[in-house]
This record gives C-alpha cells, sequence and structure tokens, in this order.
C-alpha cells in the first residue's frame, strides 16, 4: 500500500434517475375507428448501487468523484411498448466499507462479500401509461401517470479493513517489523514513531497451505480515543478484527501498565472492542536481559495468553503463529 493512496473515508452525494412518464396513446388503424388506449409505460429510473470488490483495497478511486448520477428511464410509447429502463450505477468499493446516512450518521449496512450488490438509492418508477386505466365506465382515459422522481443524498462510505489478527500497540512496539517476517508485506520500518501512517495488511501462512490476514494498525497512544495522535482516525479498523494481539517491546517499564492503558483506549474508543479475543506478544526480546525477562513475567496480565518473541532472530516466532491460529480456530468454532 502507497502510503499517501490509503484513503479510508470519503463522502459522496448520489441521484437516483428518474422513472419515464407513462403514455397518453390511442390505437390508430384503419377501419377500427375506436381502437382505444395503447399507452405503454415509462421505465424505471436507474439505480445506484454498491458492489463488493476484492480487488480493491482503498477508496481511493471515490476521492474526487463526488457525484454519482444515474439516467432517467424513457417515457412510454404507442403499441403498450414499455420505455427502456434507466441504466444503474455500480460503484464497486472494498470488502469492509460501511456506508452511513451523511446527516444523521446512521450506519445503513456494510458491506462484507466479494461481488454483494446493496442498492444505495433506487431510481423512481415509471408510470402507468392509459391502456392501464381503461374500464367499462371509462372507455378512452385520458390520463397517463407521470414517473417517480429520482433521489438524492450524501453519503458517507468508510472502510474498515477485514483482517483476522490486528496487531495493538504504541509507536516503535515492533509491530510493522514483525508484520514484515510473518508475511510478504513491506510496511515502512525506521526508529522513529509513527513510522506506520496506514494499516498495513499480510497474508500469515501457516502449515497444510493454510493462512491468515494480519493487519499493522497504526500506533496508538494514550488518549486516541480523545482525538490524539492517530489513534483515532484508525481504531475504527480494530473494530474488524477476530483477534487483537497486543504487542509491547521487552523495553517497556511496565508491560502490565502498557498493556492496561492500551486496553483503556479501545474502551474508550467502543466497549464491544474489550470482548474480541486478546493475546500478548512480547517483542524485541533480543535486546532484553534475563533479568528483564523474568521481571515482565511477573507483570504479565492474568488470562492473556503471552508469547516471547524476537522480529531480528526470529526467536519464538513459531510458538507465537502457533498461539494466534489456536486462537482464530477457538474464535471462529460455534459456541
Amino acid at each position: 500500500m502507497v502510503t499517501s493512496n490509503f484513503i479510508d473515508y470519503v463522502k459522496i452525494c448520489g441521484r437516483s434517475g428518474a422513472g419515464g412518464a407513462g403514455s397518453r396513446h390511442f390505437r390508430r388503424e384503419k377501419h377500427v375507428p375506436l381502437g382505444g388506449p395503447d399507452g405503454g409505460d415509462g421505465g424505471r429510473g436507474g439505480h445506484i448501487i454498491l458492489r463488493g470488490n476484492a480487488q480493491h483495497w482503498t477508496l481511493l478511486h471515490l476521492k474526487y468523484r463526488k457525484h454519482v448520477i444515474a439516467t432517467g428511464g424513457n417515457p412510454g410509447e404507442g403499441g403498450r411498448r414499455s420505455g427502456a429502463r434507466g441504466e444503474d450505477v455500480y460503484v464497486d468499493v472494498p470488502l469492509g466499507t460501511v456506508a452511513k446516512d451523511a446527516e444523521t450518521e446512521e450506519i445503513l449496512f456494510e458491506i462484507t462479500e466479494d461481488g454483494q450488490e446493496v442498492i444505495l438509492l433506487e431510481g423512481g418508477r415509471g408510470g402507468l401509461g392509459n391502456s392501464h386505466f381503461k374500464s367499462s365506465v371509462q372507455q378512452a382515459p385520458e390520463h397517463a401517470q407521470p414517473g417517480e422522481p429520482g433521489q438524492e443524498q450524501w453519503f458517507i462510505l468508510e472502510l474498515k479493513v477485514l483482517a483476522d489478527v490486528g496487531l495493538v500497540g504504541f509507536p516503535n512496539a515492533g509491530k510493522s517489523t514483525l508484520l514484515s517476517v510473518v508475511s510478504a508485506a513491506k510496511p515502512e520500518i525506521a526508529d522513529y514513531p509513527f513510522t506506520t501512517l496506514v494499516p498495513n495488511l499480510g497474508v500469515v501462512p501457516y502449515r497444510d497451505f493454510k493462512s491468515f490476514i494480519m493487519a499493522d494498525i497504526p500506533g496508538i497512544i494514550e488518549g486516541a480515543s480523545e482525538g490524539k495522535g492517530l489513534g483515532l482516525r484508525f481504531l475504527r479498523h480494530i473494530e474488524r478484527n477476530s483477534i487483537l494481539l497486543f504487542v509491547i517491546p521487552a523495553t517497556s517499564e511496565d508491560v502490565g501498565e502498557e498493556y492496561e492503558v492500551l486496553l483503556n483506549e479501545l474502551r474508550e474508543y467502543n466497549p464491544e472492542l474489550v470482548d474480541k479475543e486478546r493475546m500478548l506478544a512480547i517483542s524485541k526480546i533480543d535486546i532484553a536481559t534475563e533479568e528483564d525477562l523474568a521481571r515482565i513475567r511477573k507483570q504479565l496480565p492474568a488470562g492473556v495468553p503471552c508469547q516471547f518473541f524476537s522480529s531480528l532472530t526470529k526467536e519464538g516466532l513459531t510458538p507465537l503463529i502457533d498461539m494466534v491460529w489456536d486462537g482464530l480456530q477457538k474464535s471462529n468454532s460455534p459456541t
């Protein structure tokens, strides 16, 4: 993913097509003086349809497309010929896209599957031709329905990254390095805070040709749920992860306290996040002493599966992946 091209929030205006008018037409034929009404129906206006596309990873293609407009339906014609429908407009979005009403911010639906289609705005219904209004009392109706107008509305499209495992931690905790050594992802890595400015995804291979998706979420700081740092912008990407893997470096002064700060930020943002399966990974053990590791073991939170590892020496990586895989099986198994 190119940093400047990761767009996970856009606001668009959709306008569906108006329905075509019904025809007010009478049959004209030689030697048939009272042919009667034969006006056809108007065509339906075009829909605005959101469609899931697994080939898209961001909303970049919609960043400068503020207006999505569908065409109207054609009017009906004589001979009971119906007008053509307006052309539907398909808007492809990545999986994990949530559509909201821009005015109320009400969540309307979410696109989670490739090829999934949901109508964002329905086109106007075409009007009925005068042939529908003939009766024993009204033999020659002059009335036909106009088409219904299309709809116009502003929407917010918000991408929430779909991944099996989300890496949670402070800046420079070693999340990007971990992702780079267990998958083919190549996130930016450096020795300064906030190197990761966008979520990075990687496919982690497992035994017997199995795999799972891991997401590196940009670093959270204390107060992220109140808008500090980058955390508030990217906390929503954690909502779609099956497991939250907290990554805390062995250089931390108090692992237990750091874990509680991270957990509290998630709780403040969305209380439901603390109900997710949580695991703990202690990184950078290659620069820690035995005394440091012994101290850390006493600080570990109770009841949270934990594994020590080093991305540099690869020590502990296999047990860490095993721990995550076992957790995924438990979280995905029916209760």
